[in-house]
């Protein structure tokens, strides 16, 4: 996180409200660390959250008719409870306790079940598929009960974020050639996320939904599972869960959001939060729309 950030008194507020929640100082970790800390998904999922609505506090200061004229938004797995809070559909306060739920729920589930994600970039002629196939059978033959390879997220085309157990993350990175993978990379995460092996997160992050007190949203709030809107609270409630071990389907959403005739101009695209790889997708999936994104960093 920049520090430019806590300039803004809204912005700062949030950590400060954050941090009484979560019983730590969520502002120094993200400021100063340790990475090895917050990379862990127990404490990377709020602060992913608090810096993503403290961007968001940043652009109401200074672009307040971006949130005026806001009618569509959408998150990358955990940022879409971020964008539930932008439609107030969530409390700031429900939404961080909420994902202290699932962020401890999904580092139990992935301690139970050492997983892995890698970023797959490759062709036409790749057999990604296969790949996986064969990753799964392989991970069975080591004595892995639960095993799954799959793809996890969705990002643009000829790349796609495969998660699974471990060993057979690593028959994919040691068999690429075989598969014609162009190029594999390991993310610095703690578990295979959005993947069967999050079930039993999956199933704790339900029933806190079942109980949560949620509002209709005021806006389209797009969802990872299938990239159309929710309906309504009850809608959300039924599926948000699911996401947990569903691919998240960004490359679609981005389809679905910017989806129109071809005389029409695209609208302006924020993307708010720390870093820039929302923007970078869009460019690959729809580089017109790309033209009018602009980033608000936390």
């Amino acid at each position: 996180m920049n520090s430019d950030v806590i300039k803004f008194p809204s912005a700062k507020d949030l950590f400060d409200r954050a941090s009484s929640i979560l019983g730590y100082d969520l502002k120094k970790l993200c400021l100063q660390g340790p990475a090895e800390k917050l990379n862990k998904t127990v404490y990377a999922q709020p602060a992913i959250l608090v810096c993503s609505l403290a961007a968001l506090e940043r652009l109401k200061e200074e672009k307040p008719r971006a949130i005026e004229n806001c009618i569509a938004t959408a998150g990358f797995s955990l940022g879409e409870i971020s964008a539930l809070v932008l439609a107030e559909v969530l409390s700031f306060e429900k939404a961080v306790k909420l994902v202290k739920i699932r962020a401890e729920a999904m580092q139990f589930a992935a301690e139970m079940e050492k997983g892995a994600m890698v970023t797959v970039l490759y062709g036409p002629d790749s057999k990604l598929s296969e790949a996986c196939k064969k990753a799964k059978e392989h991970a069975e033959t080591c004595g892995v009960t639960n095993a799954h390879c799959g793809i996890s997220n969705y990002l643009f085309p000829h790349c796609k974020i495969v998660g699974g157990n471990e060993e057979a993350i690593k028959y994919l990175e040691d068999n690429k050639n075989e598969f014609k993978l162009r190029k594999l990379k390991r993310l610095p995460v703690s578990g295979a996320f959005h993947t069967p092996l999050m079930k039993p997160a999956s199933e704790v992050f339900y029933k806190a939904m079942k109980k949560a007190n949620l509002s209709d949203p005021i806006i389209a709030v797009h969802s990872n599972i299938d990239g159309k809107h929710y309906e309504n609270a009850e809608h959300i409630r039924r599926v948000l869960a699911k996401q947990i071990v569903a691919p998240v389907k960004w490359e679609q959403t981005l389809h679905v959001l910017y989806e129109r005739p071809q005389d029409m101009p695209f609208p302006k695209t924020y993307e708010c939060g720390p870093g820039n790889s929302l923007s970078t997708i869009l460019k690959m999936v729809n580089s017109k729309a790309w033209q009018e994104c602009f980033n608000v960093k936390s």
